[in-house]
């Protein structure tokens, strides 16, 4: 059987995401994926692409970099991932967007609609899809180790926001409009929920702002999935970590949960919680979760079943952090 052609990667919008993805495609095989270059409006991303990875190849407008690619990392301001999004369908790329998918429910509406009616090949990147975290929930699920299921639990906690690594982004990310830590990091838990019990329903919501045009401080909300109520609260200043999150399963038989983005553990009643094995952190983690990533996009290019995010989903998260937003 003759071999298929390395899928041609490319990447919109060289930022944090951006380059993350970027890199772990430079290191993934290069008989599966192999890099076709960037392209960012910003002067400054393009000089810093030139500096830190000068044998990347650099495109000069959106079009170029479409016409040398087999699909594409949207990597962009939330502003302008359903434009970017429409692009690559109209040129038969395949695509991943980074979420928010849009922060304008209705326009992503009619875009999906549009993507959809093309058969365009798309995913969204919440990389939970790929987590040894969450695959260790599966398990313990599977086998029975919470009983009946009670209740979900979120919470997400940041010394300052934006977080320090994020500060480049920071004209955006610390905005009413694009930005704030419900969109960049409670997405992914509502996300995850969805995941594990099905569509998520908003009952109520309450949220801080300051004045101005920041994004918000402090919100707490109760929903709804597979019948189970989920508590979710979320707040800056109120930790001196960084980056502190949790995602908690209750049932009858003890409690699983996600601790920082990727330390699976589990509590039976009356015990101390506690990992299958040594944990590892998010950022060790990262690179092997990334590679599964990149398999993924890989596979949605080739037209081959995958587990990424669809459209559906990314639109039914955002339609439940918007209503939250709005409190």
């Amino acid at each position: 059987m003759t071999a298929l052609p390395p899928i041609r990667f490319a990447t919109i919008g060289f930022g944090i995401m951006g380059e993350r993805l970027l890199r772990a495609a430079l290191d993934h095989d290069p008989q599966s994926l192999k890099v076709s270059g960037v392209w960012d409006p910003a002067s400054d991303a393009m000089q810093r692409l030139a500096r830190d990875l000068p044998d990347v190849p650099r495109f000069d407008s959106l079009a170029a970099l479409l016409a040398h690619s087999d699909a594409v990392h949207i990597a962009s301001p939330p502003t302008y991932h359903l434009q970017q999004l429409e692009a690559a369908a109209d040129a038969g790329v395949a695509a991943l967007c980074e979420k928010p998918l849009a922060v304008d429910v209705a326009a992503a509406r009619a875009t999906l609609a549009r993507v959809t009616a093309s058969k365009s090949r798309a995913g969204v990147n919440f990389p939970f899809t790929s987590s040894f975290g969450v695959d260790q929930l599966d398990q313990w699920r599977l086998d029975g180790a919470v009983g009946t299921l009670r209740s979900v639990h979120i919470e997400a906690g940041f010394a300052a926001w934006p977080r320090p690594w994020q500060m480049a982004a920071a004209s955006w990310l610390s905005k009413r409009d694009d930005g704030g830590f419900t969109r960049e990091v409670l997405s992914h838990f509502i996300f995850l929920t969805l995941r594990q019990l099905g569509p998520v329903t908003l009952k109520r919501a309450r949220t801080t702002y300051p004045v101005g045009d920041g994004a918000e401080t402090a919100i707490t909300a109760q929903l709804e999935a597979g019948g189970l109520p989920i508590t979710l609260s979320g707040a800056v200043g109120m930790t001196d970590k960084p980056d502190h999150n949790l995602w908690v399963l209750t049932g009858d038989g003890g409690q699983i949960r996600l601790r920082d983005w990727a330390v699976a553990e589990r509590q039976q009643p009356g015990r101390a919680w506690v990992a299958p094995a040594q944990p590892r952190s998010n950022e060790e983690m990262r690179p092997l979760v990334l590679k599964r990533q990149l398999d993924k996009v890989v596979a949605m290019t080739r037209g081959q079943p995958h587990s990424l995010a669809t459209l559906d989903e990314a639109l039914a998260v955002q339609e439940i952090v918007e209503a939250m937003l709005k409190g």
